[in-house]
């Protein structure tokens, strides 16, 4: 049973909005671990792994990409099947409810993008999409706290811009983070994919071929040299729409996946060093910049643009600083802009200063969307006593 749109999008709200705070004690958890007495032991079992390797197969895992590559496909098949769900029956299944956020998340992935390449330039611009990305149980968990401050409206225009932001993060992983394509495994996952969705389309549902087909179609991802992450969503987009089956995945993705990303990749260690190195650096500053003020301004700028062209209405405002406010919960790119970190850059010296960064930049962004919130709601309230 495909649950209605009003239902499912205020269930995707209060899961997000409550994952965020276990997203944030987690980030915490890992920032501890990598300073405290056992922090090598805390590296040591994320390195920890395994390798297969005969003629017919070949697999080599660690902790950490494990949670990066086989458990964070649970993620975006989970981002998959809600972008499929808003595009059939949510907000994007119509041009007119899908071109406002679509043009405000154009602006909001172009001007981040533009910001760093501008401060980086040469050296490290490979890194141009870490801040393009916006974390939706963040984002969302803000304006949550933030409660009656903040409407259902605006609420479900973060969610649908987050959602378009996940489409283009995931475009761009694909495009410019795979390598050593084969051509081979690549055909074999698409024809897996194409598979699936004919079986599920005619209503067969046999849990072993689920199952089976599955891990064949991330398997392939994995030796295709794109990122075994994408098979998630493809799965997502052939799945049946399923109010139980994607109910059971959200939680799994939101209360474990993401937790155990966020303890495995922000453990960063906090010295006096590191955190001169993170202050002259241009990576962390261009990312830093990007997210605090490229992700508003885009956002800002490209709305005014849709609606001074007439292309599109403006989200329904919630008072003066609503859209100033929504563009700097969109500049909290923690999981993503992290995800993205691990594929651009290879040494850990420049992904631990990149993840400084997005953990900077985020909290950053929350604070000042949370306070642009509050103020906006005291405007309205001394509004109406005035009237």
């Amino acid at each position: 049973m495909a649950m209605r749109p009003i239902f499912a999008l205020r269930d995707f709200l209060r899961k997000e909005g409550s994952s965020g705070i276990l997203l944030v004690f987690a980030t915490a958890v890992g920032i501890f671990l990598a300073n405290s007495p056992i922090k090598d032991s805390y590296k040591k079992i994320l390195a920890t792994g395994f390798k297969i390797d005969t003629n017919y197969f070949f697999l080599s895992l660690t902790v950490t990409k494990f949670i990066n590559y086989l458990l964070m496909s649970i993620f975006f098949l989970v981002v998959g099947m809600e972008i499929k769900r808003e595009l059939v029956s949510g907000h994007l299944a119509s041009f007119r409810k899908a071109v406002a956020p679509f043009i405000a998340a154009l602006g909001g992935m172009f001007i981040p993008a533009l910001i760093y390449l501008v401060v980086v330039r040469g050296d490290g611009s490979h890194g141009w999409a870490i801040p393009v990305a916006t974390d939706i149980a963040l984002a969302l968990g803000v304006l949550a706290i933030m409660g009656d401050r903040v409407s259902f409206a605006m609420k479900a225009f973060i969610l649908a811009l987050a959602v378009i932001d996940d489409i283009g993060a995931i475009t761009i992983i694909a495009l410019f983070y795979s390598k050593d394509l084969s051509i081979i495994w690549l055909a074999s996952g698409l024809v897996t994919a194409l598979f699936l969705t004919i079986f599920f389309r005619f209503g067969y549902r046999s849990k072993i071929i689920i199952v089976f087909g599955s891990l064949f179609l991330w398997y392939s991802f994995y030796r295709s040299g794109i990122h075994p992450t994408l098979a998630g969503v493809l799965l997502g987009f052939a799945s049946p729409q399923s109010e139980k089956v994607e109910s059971k995945l959200h939680t799994w993705s939101s209360f474990v996946i993401v937790p155990l990303f966020a303890l495995a990749n922000a453990g960063v260690e906090i010295t006096g060093k590191s955190i001169t190195a993170a202050l002259e650096s241009k990576i962390a500053l261009g990312i830093f910049l990007g997210l605090v003020l490229g992700k508003p301004i885009g956002i800002i700028l490209f709305t005014k643009i849709g609606s001074l062209t007439g292309i599109s209405d403006p989200p329904q405002p919630n008072g003066r600083f609503s859209l100033l406010a929504a563009g700097s919960a969109a500049g909290i790119g923690f999981t993503v802009a992290i995800f993205i970190s691990k594929l651009a850059f290879k040494d850990q010296q420049t992904q631990d200063l990149a993840t400084t960064a997005v953990i900077a930049a985020s909290l950053l962004s929350a604070l000042l969307s949370m306070v642009l919130n509050r103020t906006n709601r005291v405007l309205i309230d001394e509004r109406e006593i005035d009237i």
